[in-house]
C-alpha cells in the first residue's frame, strides 16, 4: 500500500502550492478535487475542463510527481428534488469525460441521502424503498457514463447514507451489476450506534463482502459510533492494527488516503500508519 492524502488538506492559494506541500510531507499520491486547481468540485460546462486546463493540471503532477488516485465527483444521489439528482448527473459526464486528460481513472461518489441540505446528514427516510430505487436510477445513469468514457465509480458505505453498511454495499454492486462500479473502505464510516464495542466483527463482515471490490481505502478516525469518522486516524478509537490488517489480507495494494485532519496532524499521522503498514 501506497501512503496519500486529500488535496483539500492544504489551505494554499495555488495547485502548485498545494502539491508542493503534499511532498514537503514524503507523500506522492493523492485524491484530488478540482476546487483545488479554484475550479467547482463538478463543473456545469465541458469548456471548463477544455484540453488546455487539462493539461495545466497534469503538468502540475508530473512536475511535483504526484499522482492522482482519483477525483471527487460526489452529488447528492437520492436528492429529493429529482432535478438536483440530474444536474449531478449531467456534471459527473463533464467530469467523466475529463479524466483520461486529467491522468486518473477513478472517480469518487457519494450515495447521497434524503437531506436536503447536507450530503452528509442522515435522513430517516434514507431506509424507505423509494429511496433505493432512486439510488439505482440514479447510478444507472452514473455507470453508462462511466462505461463510455472507460472510468470507475467508488462508493464507500457511510452510516449517513442511503448505503449505511457493508452488507447495502454489496446489494448494491450485486444489483447494478457493472465492473465500472467499485468500493472505497473507510473503517471510520461503518458504526451505527451501539456498533464500536463489535468493531472487529464489522470490519470482518465489510472485509468479507466487498474485499474483492476494493478501489481504494481511506484512513481516518472515530471518538464515537452512529455517525461517520472525523478525526485524523490514529487519534480515535478505530483499532489500526486490525484494519490494516484485514486490508492486507484482503489482497489491498493500492492507496490508503488519509483524510479529516488537519496540516498539522499530518506528520504525526503519516508516521502512526506507516508504522501500521510496516
Amino acid at each position: 500500500m501506497n501512503l496519500g492524502i486529500f488535496t483539500k488538506t492544504f489551505e494554499r492559494p495555488t495547485l502548485n502550492a498545494k502539491l508542493e506541500a503534499v511532498t514537503a510531507h514524503g507523500l506522492t499520491i493523492v485524491q484530488f478535487n478540482l476546487s483545488c486547481a479554484g475550479l467547482a468540485s463538478l463543473p456545469d460546462d465541458p469548456d471548463v475542463l477544455d484540453a488546455a486546463t487539462c493539461a495545466t493540471i497534469r503538468a502540475a503532477f508530473a512536475r511535483h510527481g504526484v499522482s492522482m488516485a482519483a477525483i471527487s465527483g460526489t452529488f447528492n444521489m437520492i436528492h429529493p428534488d429529482i432535478a438536483v439528482r440530474e444536474d449531478g448527473v449531467r456534471r459527473l459526464e463533464v467530469l467523466a469525460g475529463a479524466c483520461e486528460s486529467l491522468g486518473t481513472s477513478t472517480i469518487t461518489l457519494c450515495t447521497g441521502t434524503r437531506d436536503r441540505d447536507s450530503m452528509w446528514r442522515r435522513h430517516p427516510d434514507n431506509d424507505l424503498p423509494a429511496a433505493w430505487d432512486d439510488l439505482l436510477a440514479t447510478m444507472a445513469q452514473a455507470v453508462a457514463i462511466a462505461a463510455a468514457h472507460d472510468v470507475t465509480l467508488a462508493i464507500e458505505p457511510e452510516v449517513a447514507n442511503v448505503v449505511d453498511s457493508a452488507r447495502k454495499g454489496r446489494r448494491l454492486l450485486d444489483e447494478i451489476g457493472s465492473p465500472h462500479l467499485k468500493v472505497i473502505m473507510d473503517g471510520a464510516n461503518l458504526f451505527h450506534a451501539g456498533e464500536l464495542p463489535h468493531q472487529h466483527a464489522i470490519l470482518d463482515e465489510a472485509f468479507d463482502l466487498l474485499g474483492p471490490d476494493l478501489v481504494l481505502a481511506h484512513a481516518k478516525d472515530l471518538i464515537r459510533d452512529g455517525a461517520a469518522g472525523d478525526r485524523a486516524a490514529g487519534s480515535g478509537r478505530l483499532d489500526y492494527d486490525y484494519y490494516v490488517l484485514r486490508l492486507k489480507a484482503a489482497g489491498y495494494t493500492g492507496p490508503l488516503i488519509m483524510h479529516s485532519l488537519h496540516e498539522d496532524e499530518v506528520d504525526r499521522t503519516v508516521a502512526f500508519l506507516r508504522e501500521k503498514m510496516g
